[in-house]
């Protein structure tokens, strides 16, 4: 049996424009959900970024207090090195003194005795920026003795000469002058010069000297 519709033209014309409309509003409910979700989970990504970001910033922060709190200690320690640098200058070439009267004294015979003795430190030099002299035999002088004095006996003034060049740091003593004294008999008067060696310097003069060249 074939089915007929009764219902006129517009009536049918207008339920499909409803029904079309219908699905035209329920694609675009559909799209716009698809949107606002994209935008929810963008949101909640940019969100998460956001909190990365600044939790980042905050490691970094304490990293650059820790770096501004050890840059005093850094300022320090190139103090110090400047300090030191300028003490090593000043003890540059040093040699005791009392060691040098001590050793002397060890090494005069007892017939011989010094009217004057003088001990003179090389502060510069032309070939040397740390005030020593270095010689053609790769030997470095820092500074010059000199001693004035008389002695019982001729041979007393070779035992003089051989116990100089014992003494460690002290070379070529010689002597520039030997005069005969008239009293008491068989005296002489001298006068010698003793040339100190880097083997003189004490250890902090040494030091000083390595650091400034």
């Amino acid at each position: 049996m074939s089915q007929v519709n009764l219902l006129p033209r517009e009536i049918l014309q207008g339920q499909k424009t409803k029904r079309l409309t219908l699905m035209v509003i329920i694609a675009g409910a559909v799209v716009l959900a698809l949107i606002v979700g994209f935008f929810l989970l963008q949101g909640a990504k940019l969100s998460t970024v956001n909190d990365e970001i600044a939790a980042q910033q905050q490691q970094n922060d304490a990293i650059q207090a820790q770096i501004d709190g050890l840059v005093k200690f850094e300022n320090l320690q190139v103090q110090a090195q400047q300090k030191e640098s300028l003490l090593n200058a000043a003890y540059a070439g040093e040699v005791a003194l009392s060691g040098v009267l001590m050793d002397l004294s060890r090494v005069m015979p007892s017939d011989e005795y010094l009217n004057s003795f003088s001990v003179t430190l090389q502060t510069t030099a032309p070939t040397d920026t740390t005030g020593t002299t270095t010689t053609t035999t790769g030997t470095t002088f820092v500074g010059t003795m000199a001693a004035d004095g008389a002695v019982i006996g001729f041979d007393t003034l070779s035992v003089w000469l051989t116990r100089l060049e014992q003494v460690q740091g002290w070379a070529n003593p010689w002597m520039s002058n030997i005069s005969a004294a008239e009293t008491p008999a068989n005296s002489y008067t001298f006068s010698t010069s003793i040339d100190l060696t880097q083997d003189a310097v004490t250890q902090r003069g040494s030091a000083g000297v390595t650091a400034g060249g």
